[in-house]
């Protein structure tokens, strides 16, 4: 059933972090209401970068096709956020307002709704309005100049970091925090998540080592960030990579044991002033042997190793099979919800199902058989 079984939320059907904050409150038991636009007839839903039938990223979610343009398609819309306890939108700022589904018309007619808005820059601010994508928010946190190896061009690190954490997951955050603060004061309020702001808050840790000194501005210089030895990943014989990160001493001290190192430098692991030797000696050392002879010796210990694995080779991976981080729905593989829970397990998450008619979802939700006819009459939904 999920630990949100129970909850009802309504997600406007939008791009990025904000369906992937939809999925993850779906596979945690939440009864996520998608509206999407009605489709002009032999038009095809979803944006063209994803075909919508296999885009894992709307999972678990019932589906109503209106027109918002219509009035009556517009009254369902208000109608089934009245009904909701969360509202989910990742417009630009004033676009709800301007369908006259914004938090003033939510919050009167239902007044303990989350109202969650996921933006790049945020509700206001000069580049407010502009548009951007991932790399443009992680470039404003200080996040993009931090990531990629010495006198070398920053690196993108997928759109994880933006969209994913410091989008999605903060968004989750926030109306779930909303949520339970509406249940004790029974009052709804707006959550404004930007990616901007999320990124930087991923960034916590860093600026902590800067202002105490340990972090320097030029990338590939630090602990963290491959600048150290014993912290990045190294290619093997076969051309495939393994990562390292034994930080702590008796770590890395088991691991130049079992990797058979015995070099005297290597025992000065925190003289940063031997990182660029050691990193390619231990280049040297690494390659020779192939990926899955040096896990043989090292994953699985305290070294700290693992492989590098790609898309394919990660879900067959044991351990990975043994916790069933991946799942097959649909035919397709990909990940699990997460995280996992003693008692209240999740159901099995249900394929996508783009440009359903939602006359189900609209009669679960208190509409009549004759509300929902005059609505297909007007052309209002799918």
């Amino acid at each position: 059933m999920g630990p949100l079984h129970g909850v009802k939320i309504i997600e406007f059907a939008a791009l990025g972090p904000c369906p992937m904050a939809a999925m993850i409150l779906a596979d945690l038991g939440a009864e996520v209401v998608r509206i999407e636009r009605k489709l002009a007839p032999g038009a095809k839903p979803g944006a063209e970068l994803f075909d919508p039938q296999i885009d894992i990223l709307n999972r678990s979610r019932r589906v109503v096709s209106l027109d918002l343009k219509k009035p009556e398609g517009l009254d369902t819309a208000r109608r089934l956020v009245a009904g909701a306890d969360i509202l989910l939108e990742g417009f630009r700022p004033g676009v709800m307002e301007r369908l006259g589904l914004g938090p003033d018309e939510g919050l009167a007619a239902n007044p303990r709704l989350v109202y969650g808005r996921m933006t790049g820059w945020g509700q206001h601010g000069p580049l407010a309005q502009s548009a951007g994508h991932d790399i443009n928010y992680l470039s404003l946190s200080g996040a993009l100049h931090a990531i990629g190896e010495p006198g070398r061009k920053p690196v993108v690190p997928l759109n994880l970091v933006a969209d994913c954490g410091g989008g999605a997951m903060l968004l989750v955050v926030g109306v779930l925090a909303a949520l339970t603060e509406a249940r004790h004061s029974g009052q709804g309020q707006v959550v404004d998540a930007a990616m901007t702001d999320g990124s930087a808050l991923l960034m916590t840790m860093m600026y902590t080592l800067k202002a105490m000194g340990q972090w320097q501005q030029a990338r590939g210089s630090n602990l963290l960030d491959g600048g150290a030895h014993f912290y990045d990943t190294y290619r093997c014989a076969d051309g495939r990579y393994i990562s390292i990160g034994p930080i702590e001493p008796q770590f890395y001290a088991l691991f130049l044991e079992k990797a058979g190192i015995t070099d005297p430098d290597f025992q000065a692991q925190w003289n940063r002033s031997q990182w660029p030797e050691l990193r390619s000696r231990l280049a040297l050392h690494l390659e020779t042997r192939t990926r899955d002879e040096w896990c043989a010796l090292l994953e699985g210990t305290d070294a700290c190793v693992a492989p590098v694995l790609d898309m394919d080779e990660a879900p067959k991976h044991p351990h990975n099979q043994a916790r069933g981080t991946f799942i097959e729905v649909g035919g397709i593989v990909q990940p699990a919800p997460a995280p996992r829970f003693s008692r209240s397990t999740p159901d099995t998450p249900r394929p996508p199902t783009p440009g359903a008619s939602g006359a189900d979802v609209l009669a679960d939700w208190g509409f009549s058989p004759t509300e929902v006819d005059a609505l297909r009459r007007a052309g209002a939904i799918q």
